[in-house]
């Protein structure tokens, strides 16, 4: 297995493999041209942050991403993993560990002081692998709200 660093050559793969994860996420439904749209963003420009893909045999298999922000609490860089998904027949060998230590020791190397991810609330198998991970349930509250970017 090989993990790199996505390029724009990617997007069509890593897009499908969004598909996957959004399958399974109750908020989102995929739409391939507006997850083109962000993933080109976040390669085009590495300080928003990056995207590694995990391969096997050649055959893209997983996929994450760690997008940058700037903590008050912490006075520096800190990163937010967005996307992280791996082919249901790659799943459970280990393949999923690997690329979420390879995308924590980036962010590392990167200044993050910490990474913050979201899951759905049900997703029982997600919980423990990032418990597994390091990972600590928060007792911050997540909200979010759309905004119209179409203007007046």
């Amino acid at each position: 297995m090989s993990i790199e660093t996505a390029v724009v050559a990617d997007i069509p793969v890593l897009c499908d493999l969004l598909g996957l994860l959004f399958q399974q996420e109750a908020e989102f439904t995929p739409d391939t041209g507006t997850q083109a749209r962000g993933l080109e963003g976040i390669i085009a420009n590495p300080d928003i942050g990056f995207i590694l893909i995990a391969r096997k045999a050649g055959k893209p298999v997983g996929m994450v991403s760690v997008l940058y922000t700037i903590s008050t609490a912490l006075g520096g860089r800190v990163g937010l993993l967005e996307d992280m998904v791996v082919a249901p027949a790659h799943r459970n060998k280990n393949l999923g560990k690997d690329l979420l230590d390879r995308a924590l020791a980036t962010a590392a190397a990167n200044g993050c002081k910490r990474i913050t991810l979201l899951t759905d609330g049900d997703n029982v198998g997600a919980h423990r692998f990032y418990r597994r991970a390091g990972f600590e349930d928060s007792s911050m509250v997540v909200f979010r709200r759309l905004l119209d970017t179409a203007g007046p």
